[in-house]
């Protein structure tokens, strides 16, 4: 088989594997299968196939590591706009604001849901 009848047919079988992964709610692959008219044996062929080779790419492109080197966190005060420390902190209104023994910690509106879970659990474990 030359190259691009091999790319053309990896790109079919692909595709299949794919709409199966993603079936209604409830539906077995086998049904799928039987629904479009795709052979069991030849689904799992293909399916093998295409995580083989998706192997084969991860061990010939490792991913990068998340951070080169020293893992050490440092931390660095930054100031916006060039106004003084403390006119930044007036004009900051927060929405909500949660204090225990411990620390204080303030929120604006526009805070991410990640951010607020993340700052959440970090509190009620504090």
């Amino acid at each position: 088989m030359d190259k691009s009848t091999h790319e053309i047919r990896f790109t079919q079988w692909k595709q299949i594997i794919s709409q199966c992964q993603n079936r209604p709610k409830g539906q077995t692959a086998k049904q799928w299968l039987a629904d479009n008219q795709i052979g069991e044996k030849s689904y799992y062929y293909w399916f093998r196939k295409v995580r083989k080779e998706a192997y084969r790419e991860l061990q010939d492109n490792p991913p990068l590591p998340a951070m080169p080197g020293n893992n050490d966190i440092t931390f660095a005060e930054m100031l916006l706009d060039n106004k003084p420390k403390e006119e930044l902190f007036v004009s900051f209104r927060p929405a909500a604001v949660i204090k225990t023994s411990q620390a204080t910690v303030a929120f604006s509106d526009n805070i991410s849901d990640r951010m607020l879970s993340r700052i959440l659990k970090e509190v009620t474990h504090a």
